[in-house]
């Protein structure tokens, strides 16, 4: 999959826990590093093939298996909102808030994302199950997801 997820981790999200890793498209992470509980965030999938609407949170105990599962949908976060208004896509429009892995752009899908909200559910959510998880940075991120720009021929001198 062309997702560029562990740029997305590494560059926009920034988790703060120290014991993490990207494999394939699915970041892993034990915020408490003394404590069973690990947290594992993806992409979270539509009904359509390799589109993908939201990021996937889910607790996972290393004895007793997956606790809880939450999904952070990134239409309800104002994610891709520049982007979509950009576009003329309204909310309820076919591919509003979502991300697709079909072209094989040198660029990440997610490119434009707005993650402040985002990265404060996360916090909120890794915080109420995981205590004793440091606390996620909520603000901008610390690079801007620049959206690239068409390509358009100079103009002809007269």
């Amino acid at each position: 999959m062309a997702l560029f997820t562990e740029q997305l981790f590494a560059d926009h999200l920034t988790l703060p826990y120290t014991e993490a890793a990207v494999v394939g498209d699915a970041y892993y992470a034990a915020p408490v590093p003394d404590l069973p509980l690990r947290l594992r965030i993806d992409f979270a999938p539509t009904i359509y093939s390799r589109r993908y609407d939201g990021l996937r949170l889910q607790v996972v105990h290393m004895e007793q298996g997956r606790i809880d599962t939450a999904v952070l949908r990134f239409a309800d976060y104002g994610a891709f909102e520049v982007r979509d208004r950009r576009r003329g896509k309204k909310p309820g429009q076919d591919g509003y808030g979502t991300v697709t892995d079909w072209n094989h752009s040198e660029h990440a899908p997610w490119i434009g994302i707005n993650v402040t909200r985002l990265r404060a559910a996360i916090d909120q959510y890794v915080r109420l199950w995981i205590p004793g998880a440091p606390r996620v940075r909520t603000g901008p991120s610390p690079l801007t997801a620049p959206v690239p720009q068409a390509r358009t021929s100079p103009a002809r001198a007269r």
